[in-house]
């Protein structure tokens, strides 16, 4: 069976914009896309529907020496969500839990400063959120960011990524408010950087420059 192999995020955001198409032109949608990846879908995303754009600001919690290996994630609005399996099994102290997430603390509110500058939160409130990642493997920035848009009491909140394990996508149906779409779901997942051809790190610059040219569009619209 054939499965894609994405160009780059773009690519991929233009793909998962059209497993979208019920939501395009919706005078309740906002797209939200996770810095720093997924803003380079989510702004494909915005642009297909005709949505506005915004950033959530989410910062996983690596495992110290094994970074790569999520313990949690942390998210704007106070809100951080541990993955107690990882921790029991790791035996991971608290202390050590408290000081990666007083340091992915301040990486968090320095990237909330740098992307936003003229650009101030928009209202969730009421609105059907689409929240955009460029993929889900464990989830916990997901999951994280689900809770800090459930905060601000939206309609309805989307998780929409355009590849991901199929476990973890399965596992946000089980949310009360939340819809998964997941483009694909590989039965051999390994990573999500394995589903892209180009899957350079974006940069800081990149998400200011989709936010800048999202709100371009939509003043000239």
């Amino acid at each position: 069976m054939f499965i894609k192999i994405f160009k780059d995020r773009a690519d991929a955001g233009r793909f998962l914009a059209s497993k979208l198409n019920q939501f395009a032109n919706l005078p309740d949608v906002i797209v939200l896309g996770l810095p720093r990846g997924g803003v380079p879908v989510a702004y494909e995303v915005a642009h297909k529907l005709h949505a506005p754009l915004d950033i959530l600001a989410v910062r996983k919690l690596g495992v110290p020496g094994h970074e790569e290996l999520a313990m949690g994630a942390i998210a704007s609005g106070g809100v951080c969500v541990l993955n107690q399996e990882v921790l029991s099994h790791l035996g991971i102290p608290q202390d050590i839990i408290d000081l990666v997430i007083e340091s992915e603390q301040r990486e968090l509110e320095r990237r909330e400063r740098e992307y936003r500058r003229n650009h101030p939160p928009l209202k969730l409130r009421d609105r059907t959120v689409i929240v955009v990642d460029d993929g889900l493997a464990t989830g916990s920035s997901m999951h994280a960011a689900v809770a800090a848009i459930r905060q601000q009491q939206p309609k309805k909140i989307i998780v929409a990524v355009p590849v991901g394990a199929h476990d973890t996508c399965e596992s946000f149906h089980n949310e009360v408010d939340t819809i998964a779409i997941c483009a694909i779901t590989p039965e051999s997942f390994q990573s999500v950087g394995a589903w892209y051809a180009n899957f350079t790190p974006t940069t800081d610059d990149e998400v200011r420059e989709c936010l800048d040219r999202s709100s371009l569009t939509k003043r000239a619209a």
